[in-house]
């Protein structure tokens, strides 16, 4: 089963409405806009990581916002953080670049990396992410995201730019 079917069969056994597009390769945010011709809310994923490694935070947000990193570390009680590594993101989510997502957490059995919503993407219209697959990007309820996050034993904080 490739990913974006794993991440399929886990939202439709968990009753989870979701609609579900192809597009040729794209490894951000702004390239994966080019194919998404309905209202919704466009979304950017960042793995983030303090300076030992130890703390990891997947954060998203709307793709024309900028993440302040200082008022971020702030919030997540850290002094600094950095984008983690390629390594990292492998170990982490079995994901490479260009493909982070929510769904990259069906990989995290060790339930290791904290989760990060920007309050502004929280609301009425879908949210867009890869399902773990750069070819395909999913619209999902913020409803049915949070239950899927739930069902995983993930907890997930909201917080503002």
């Amino acid at each position: 089963m490739n990913p974006a079917e794993r991440v399929q069969e886990k939202l439709t056994e968990l009753k989870i409405p979701f609609e579900m597009i192809e597009h040729p390769p794209v490894y951000t945010a702004k390239e994966a806009d080019l194919y998404i011709d309905r209202p919704c809310v466009k979304t950017k994923s960042l793995f983030l990581t303090d300076n030992k490694k130890r703390d990891f935070y997947l954060v998203f947000m709307a793709d024309e916002k900028k993440l302040d990193m200082k008022n971020f570390a702030q919030i997540v009680n850290q002094r600094h953080l950095k984008f983690a590594s390629e390594d990292a993101l492998w170990e982490k989510l079995k994901l490479k670049p260009g493909f982070v997502s929510v769904f990259g957490l069906l990989n995290n059995q060790s339930k290791d990396v904290q989760v990060y919503f920007e309050k502004d993407i929280v609301g009425n219209l879908p949210l867009t992410f890869h399902p773990n697959d750069n070819i395909k990007t999913i619209f999902i309820g913020c409803e049915g995201l949070f239950k899927f996050l739930t069902s995983l034993g993930f907890e997930y904080q909201l917080f503002q730019i």
